[in-house]
């Protein structure tokens, strides 16, 4: 495959989960960040936290430094801070802006260079696809909290069920 098609590939995958998640939050109350089903689970508020301490720790200096970096507080990231909708989606954002920042100007090139994360070495592919994936698995968690949150108030991200037969031949059609 092409590492151009590759990068941008991944870049539209970071960004349609990055959507998923933004689509989430805007049904979301203040209160609804902090909810956690029980102990074991995290909220969305803690989730935010992790990814954004994950993003920054992973995407600045992506080539040239462990993504691991020495500053991070990982367990800090899984407590209660009670930060506030718009102090969570500032993490949020800051974040994402990270990825993008690192990701959109490398080249085929960069592809087959190798980079630490936790002092193992991975080729660029592998981290991206690293994280592509940790990304995808906490915006599923936020979005299953969205949906436990707003029950039949929940605004389908995807094809409504019972409309699949609709939506196909509606994209048929374009």
């Amino acid at each position: 495959m092409d590492g151009q098609i590759f990068l941008q590939s991944a870049l539209k995958e970071f960004r349609d989960y990055k959507a998923l998640a933004d689509k989430t939050f805007k049904q979301l109350e203040e209160k609804d960040f902090h909810f956690q089903p029980n102990e074991e689970c995290n909220s969305i508020a803690i989730l935010i936290q992790h990814l954004h301490g994950n993003m920054l720790s992973r995407w600045i200096n992506f080539l040239t430094e462990d993504g691991e970096k020495e500053w991070r507080q990982r367990d800090d990231e899984f407590e209660i801070h009670r930060y506030n909708k718009e102090q969570l989606l500032n993490l949020w954002e800051e974040g994402w802006q990270t990825v993008f920042n690192a990701i959109e100007p490398l080249q085929e090139g960069d592809l087959s260079k190798t980079i630490m994360i936790r002092t193992k070495p991975h080729s660029v592919v592998e981290a991206i696809n690293r994280q592509l994936t940790h990304y995808a698995s906490h915006v599923g968690q936020i979005i299953l909290l969205g949906k436990i949150l707003k029950g039949k108030n929940w605004q389908t991200l995807s094809v409504p069920r019972g409309q699949s037969k609709v939506y196909t031949d509606k994209m048929a059609k374009k």
